[in-house]
């Protein structure tokens, strides 16, 4: 990769097209940058290609969020109890009394 602004995860930039995007993943095995645009939609780049990107690094949007708002609890899976393992207990003393 040449020397630029160099990716980090977490981190919020904007290309010269001035579209916004999170770095959410490197996979330095297959050479890729994975992002996310502000409307939520993934993209990946080669490293290649990012050392050539005209991209400057900025802070977070104040409505990155906003592509969250129409998700569900149930949307994430945390509710499938299909998901805990065969050997999860639940004890009633663990969980705290809502007064």
């Amino acid at each position: 990769m040449a020397i630029g602004i160099i990716p980090v995860v977490g981190s919020w930039y904007q290309g010269v097209d001035q579209l916004k995007f999170e770095v959410v993943a490197l996979d330095e095995d297959e050479g890729i940058i994975e992002i996310h645009y502000l409307d939520g939609e993934p993209d990946e780049v080669e490293f290649d290609v990012w050392s050539q990107l005209r991209v400057e690094k900025i802070s977070p949007p104040g409505d990155w969020r906003g592509v969250y708002d129409d998700l569900e609890r149930d949307d994430l899976n945390y509710t499938d109890i299909s998901l805990r393992s065969e050997t999860y207990t639940f004890f009633v003393e663990d969980v705290e009394r809502q007064e």
